[in-house]
């Protein structure tokens, strides 16, 4: 199965990007009339024909629509604090794309070491990830935001704070209700300062607990991302 992406899809027809055409029929080597599927990011499964093979301006033909390919059971929804090596965090992209995300906000916490990013560079990785893993729905990556701010505003979710601390021994797998939507708030290398954590608790976020390890910011957001995919299957 090859799948391409296109944010905008209309009608019965649809031409690739000159990059996307090129991958299509220079790289794969797919010609006239080979069946190859599209996606818009928002659910919708398109399978297509390849109407004209020109590597410049490929023209697919759309045969069918299947909707809502692939959605899952619950929205999820997890804030991290982006890691010093931007590497780091767009592997975290990648993986929690393939796993399965939905909005993923880049926090700025007190002891945070990157309060910038490329956001153009990072949906490019998130598109490459759902294309890869044959995803219908592209996760949205939110402008960067402080930690303080981003707690105000209001959520339909479960709200949890995964945090380093004897204090909290409960695991997010015993406190997340299975279906619901959920929100992990993950911190930066130095953590959350104890300022931050009693202020998410004042907001509704639940300290929760990852595991006895000490994981890294990025490993620490994909082993949320796993656990609450694992719970909902």
């Amino acid at each position: 199965m090859y799948l391409f992406y296109s944010a905008t899809i209309a009608g019965n027809f649809h031409i690739l990007s000159p990059e996307e055409s090129k991958h299509c029929i220079k790289v794969l080597r797919l010609k006239k009339g080979d069946k190859v599927h599209l996606t818009d990011g928002l659910g919708n499964l398109f399978e297509t024909l390849i109407f004209d093979d020109n590597y410049n301006r490929c023209t697919l033909k759309i045969t069918n629509i299947i909707s809502e390919f692939g959605k899952r059971n619950f929205n999820l929804h997890i804030a991290v604090a982006p890691t010093k090596n931007i590497n780091r965090f767009e592997w975290f992209l990648e993986k929690t794309t393939e796993i399965g995300i939905d909005t993923i906000t880049p926090l700025i916490c007190e002891h945070s070491e990157r309060r910038s990013l490329q956001r153009e560079r990072q949906n490019k990785v998130i598109t490459a990830a759902m294309k890869q893993s044959l995803k219908t729905y592209h996760p949205k990556l939110t402008e960067m935001i402080g930690f303080q701010k981003f707690i105000l505003q209001d959520f339909h979710a479960e709200k949890f704070i995964a945090y380093c601390s004897d204090n909290f021994r409960n695991s997010l797998k015993e406190e997340y209700n299975p279906g619901n939507n959920a929100l992990v708030l993950i911190g930066p290398e130095g953590d959350f300062s104890l300022n931050e954590v009693q202020a998410a608790i004042n907001s509704g976020f639940k300290p929760v607990s990852l595991g006895p390890a000490r994981l890294r910011t990025e490993t620490a957001a994909l082993v949320a991302c796993i656990t609450l995919n694992l719970i909902n299957q």
